[in-house]
C-alpha cells in the first residue's frame, strides 16, 4: 500500500448558500488575473500605457473561453453526443474541458479586435502577455485536480495523485499529469522572460517561443494520459496538434528574425485626444485666450520700454528738431550783428571827408 501520495479533494465545489463555488472556475479566474498583472508590467516596461493589457483582455478572455470549449467538444464529441449522452452537458464548462489550442486560436481573434480598437500591433501585445499566459495555464491546471481528471498511468511514486471512484474513473494512484504540466508551464514562463531580456525579442517572437516551448512539454505529458481521446496512426490527437503547432512556431521564429529583426521601438503610439471631445475643445480655447493675453502684455511692455529709452529711433527726430531750431536763431543773430557793423563802417566813411575839409 502506498502511504505517500497527493490526495484529491473530496469535492470540487463548495456551496455558499445557493451559490456554488467551483474550484475549477477559481483556478481559471486566478490564472487570468495573474496573466493580466504580469502582462501589464511587461507592457509598461516596453513603453505601453497602464491598463491597455486589461482593456484588450476584456476581448481576448471571452473569445478564449469559447474557443477552448469548442475545441474540447469537437475533439471529444463522443462525450456529449454519443449513445446515452446528454448534449446539454457540452455547455457545462464548470465540469471541466477546455482545449488550450482552441483557447489560444479564438482568444487571438478577440485580442486582434481589441488591438485594432486601441491602434496597437497585436504581436507586441502578445509578446508582453506570453509568459503570463504560461502562468495562467500553470494555475488553471489545478482545476483538473479539483475535478479528478486528466491524470496519467497508474503509479506508486510518492507524488502520485489519489483518484476516487466516480464516473469514467477507477480508484487508485496515478501520475499527476496536471502537476507535471503546471510545473512545465512555470518553466516556460521563466524561459520566455529570460530570453526576452537576453535577446530583446519582438514582433511576436516571445509569443512564438512560448508556443514552441509549451508544445514540447505537452507532447510528452500527453503520452502519459489515460483518458479517452482520438488517435491518428496510433498517436493521440493532441500529440499531433503539438507537433504541427511546434513546427509553425519555430518557422515563425526563424522567418521573423530575418525579416523583422530587433524589437518594436513604439508599441503604443500616442494619437492624442480626439478632436470631437468637448473638454478638449474648451481646453484649446482657454489656451488660445491665455496666449493672446500674454502676447498683449508683452507688446505693452515693449512699447513702454521704447518710450523711456532716449536712444531709441523715435526719440531722435525730436532731438534733431530742437537742435535745428537753436541753429536758426544763432544764424539770425549773427546776420543782424554783421548788418550793424556794416552800418557803423559806412557812417565812419561818410564823416571822414568832412573832417578833412575842416583841416
Amino acid at each position: 500500500m502506498n502511504l505517500a501520495y497527493i490526495p484529491s479533494p473530496s469535492t470540487g465545489v463548495i456551496h455558499l448558500g445557493p451559490i456554488p463555488l467551483r474550484g475549477y472556475a477559481f483556478c481559471i479566474i486566478i490564472g487570468v488575473f495573474v496573466a493580466v498583472w504580469l502582462g501589464n508590467k511587461r507592457w509598461i516596461a516596453r513603453g505601453g500605457k497602464p491598463g491597455t493589457v486589461a482593456d484588450i483582455a476584456v476581448w481576448a478572455v471571452p473569445f478564449g473561453l469559447v474557443g477552448g470549449r469548442l475545441y474540447h467538444v469537437i475533439t471529444d464529441y463522443q462525450l456529449y453526443f454519443g449513445e446515452g449522452r446528454n448534449w446539454v452537458d457540452a455547455f457545462k464548462i464548470w465540469e471541466g474541458g477546455l482545449g488550450i489550442w482552441g483557447a489560444i486560436a479564438l482568444g487571438a481573434v478577440g485580442a486582434w479586435i481589441g488591438c485594432r480598437l486601441r491602434g496597437i500591433p497585436l504581436p507586441a501585445w502578445a509578446d508582453a502577455l506570453a509568459p503570463g499566459i504560461a502562468l495562467a495555464q500553470a494555475c488553471g491546471r489545478w482545476g483538473n485536480w479539483f475535478n479528478q481528471e486528466l491524470y496519467g498511468r497508474a503509479t506508486d511514486l510518492p507524488w502520485a495523485v489519489e483518484i476516487s471512484d466516480g464516473p469514467n474513473r477507477v480508484a487508485g494512484t496515478y501520475h499527476p499529469t496536471f502537476l507535471y504540466e503546471s510545473l512545465w508551464c512555470l518553466g516556460v514562463a521563466a524561459l520566455v522572460i529570460w530570453a526576452d531580456r537576453r535577446f530583446k525579442l519582438g514582433h511576436g517572437r516571445a509569443f512564438a517561443l512560448y508556443v514552441a516551448a509549451y508544445c514540447v512539454g505537452r507532447g510528452w505529458i500527453e503520452y502519459m494520459r489515460v483518458d479517452e481521446a482520438h488517435h491518428i496512426l496510433g498517436v493521440r490527437l493532441n500529440v499531433w496538434t503539438s507537433i504541427v503547432v511546434f513546427i509553425l512556431a519555430v518557422v515563425y521564429l526563424v522567418l521573423s528574425a530575418k525579416l523583422r529583426p530587433g524589437r518594436e521601438e513604439v508599441v503604443e503610439p500616442d494619437r492624442g485626444p480626439a478632436a470631437s471631445d468637448p473638454a478638449t475643445k474648451d481646453e484649446a480655447k482657454d489656451a488660445d485666450n491665455d496666449d493672446a493675453k500674454d502676447a498683449a502684455k508683452d507688446e505693452a511692455k515693449d512699447g513702454a520700454a521704447e518710450a523711456k529709452d532716449p536712444e531709441d529711433g523715435e526719440s531722435e527726430p525730436k532731438a534733431d528738431a530742437g537742435a535745428g531750431a537753436v541753429t536758426d536763431v544763432e544764424t539770425v543773430k549773427a546776420e543782424a550783428a554783421s548788418a550793424e557793423a556794416a552800418e557803423d563802417a559806412g557812417a565812419a566813411d561818410a564823416e571822414a571827408p568832412k573832417t578833412a575839409k575842416k583841416l
